[in-house]
């Protein structure tokens, strides 16, 4: 059974801090009032309460908790370093509607989701807030809403969707209407701002001196100009080479039809009407060397066979035993 409590009324204040302190050190859910809006909090050492801080929410491990301090030091024991540009914005905002995120200090024992080796963390401009963090420590906090609702800016808002699954609500009257907070990611060489907020992009840049934003992140385009600028190829379709070749081959075929009648039209004897008148050359001698020939080959022929015959009969000789 949740318990509410007016911290308008000083007994009532008292008393709820006291009972939210409680509820936290054994794991439970509380709602407190931030400098922005309701917050769901839980204690940031204990996995199974961010846990359940996430369920009553409706967020999954990719959408890690933030963590609320109650002061600086206590911010610096929990990252590796703000930086030059971290430490002027904690010293400018906070506390304050400002969150940076950090590389979280490695040798802490939390798991606030899947943050990968970073933490979402602020310092909130709100009393009763402060004096609640300086006796939990750090906080795992996040807006006091259901997944896909408007943040509460007013116990009566977050009761109304969270119900039982906290177990102290600290009532401190309407939030206002102010903006979340800003969100600058300290993580890169430069500040980048993830987030537009109660503190302006400009009120910001005035103070770390240079801040990217989305207008800053290049395009997949713009990083490769080469690949807009070329059109798929558009010039070069895979057949458009083909016609070019087909039309040398209808080129090569016509030029070869075009010289095959040439060729026709010229008798083989025609360009040549001497030769029938020609007579066989009757002043040629009939070749008398070729008997010459004929006699050297039958001559060779002879040698050769003797040849052979020395041959084996050595051949005979060698083999034997």
């Amino acid at each position: 059974m949740s318990r509410r409590y007016d911290c308008s009324e000083p007994m009532e204040r008292t008393r709820g801090i006291a009972e939210a302190v409680s509820a936290v050190r054994r794991g439970e859910l509380i709602v407190l009032p931030t400098d922005t809006v309701y917050g769901i909090g839980a204690d940031a050492f204990t996995p199974a309460a961010v846990t359940a801080l996430l369920e009553a929410k409706g967020h999954g491990r990719d959408m890690p908790a933030p963590v609320l301090v109650g002061s600086v030091r206590a911010a610096q024991a929990l990252v590796e370093d703000f930086g030059t540009y971290g430490q002027d914005l904690v010293d400018e905002f906070w506390p304050g509607a400002l969150t940076l995120v950090c590389r979280a200090n490695s040798t802490l024992a939390w798991d606030l989701g899947d943050a990968k080796g970073t933490v979402a963390i602020r310092m909130p401009l709100h009393q009763l807030t402060l004096e609640l963090l300086k006796e939990t420590g750090p906080m795992a906090v996040s807006s006091a809403n259901r997944a896909g609702a408007p943040p509460a800016r007013a116990a009566d808002d977050a009761e109304a969707q969270l119900g039982d699954a906290v177990e102290v609500y600290l009532d401190d009257g309407p939030s206002g209407d102010g903006a979340p907070s800003s969100i600058v990611d300290l993580t890169g060489a430069v500040p980048r701002l993830l987030r537009a907020g109660a503190i302006s992009e400009a009120r910001l840049r005035e103070v770390c001196g240079v801040l990217l934003s989305d207008e800053d992140e290049p395009t997949a385009d713009a990083d490769e100009p080469g690949k807009t600028d070329e059109p798929a190829k558009a010039d070069e379709p895979a057949d458009a080479e083909e016609p070019a070749k087909a039309d040398e081959s209808v080129k090569a075929e016509e030029a070869a039809d075009a010289e095959e009648p040439a060729k026709a039209d010229e008798p083989a004897d025609a360009d040549e009407p001497a030769k029938p008148d020609e007579p066989a050359k009757p002043d040629e001698p009939a070749k008398p060397d070729e008997p010459a020939k004929a006699e050297a080959s039958v001559k060779a022929g002879e040698t050769v066979e003797k040849e052979a015959a020395k041959a084996e009969r050595s051949g005979d000789a060698d083999g034997s035993a």
